[in-house]
């Protein structure tokens, strides 16, 4: 077999794995941001909106540094895997995926239409694609890179889908009702 063959297998190996985790990640984020992990919650019937960004007095609330950390894997793997798109392409996917969950939110009545949480969201998945790109740099290699996050990835999956199993159990001291 020749080098360009197996790199070739090596990557296609990498692209396969980070789609199945790219699936499972939008799954979670569906069943945590759009059906609420299948809870009733309080809030949901505040069918308001916010379009003043960051109109509370504090900017760095628990709930923007939440929606800036769950994602940051979405750019992460928009890097991975869209590497055929420019940055404005990638962003533009970004915003319009927090666009589209806020959107639901509201019209599901399951929460607010926020403009914050558009940014912050967006900032997430820019901080994932920022991630990915010093990942590459550092591994000189876009499919070392890839199978680093992957490396990384396959157990952080793993420990999110029992979380939310023991969670949604309520097998956990931590309450979300």
């Amino acid at each position: 077999m020749k080098l360009s063959e197996k790199n070739l297998r090596t990557g296609l190996a990498a692209n396969t794995l980070t789609t199945a985790l790219f699936i499972i990640y939008g799954i979670a984020l569906v069943w945590i941001l759009i059906l609420k992990l299948g809870v009733q919650f309080s809030y949901m019937e505040n069918r308001n909106t916010n379009f003043i960004p960051f109109n509370e007095p504090v900017i760095l609330t628990s709930e923007n540094i939440l929606n800036v950390l769950i994602f940051m894997p979405l750019g992460i793997y928009a890097g991975a895997l869209f590497t055929r798109w420019i940055f404005g392409k990638k962003l533009l996917f970004l915003f319009l995926l927090s666009f589209l969950v806020e959107g639901l939110q509201y019209l599901f009545r399951i929460g607010a239409f926020d403009v914050t949480d558009l940014m912050t969201n967006t900032l997430g998945g820019v901080i994932g694609l920022l991630v990915f790109s010093v990942l590459e740099r550092a591994f000189q290699n876009g499919i070392r890179a890839q199978k680093f996050i992957n490396f990384l990835a396959v157990p952080a999956t793993a420990l999110l889908i029992l979380l939310l199993v023991l969670l949604k159990m309520d097998l956990l001291p931590v309450r979300y009702q």
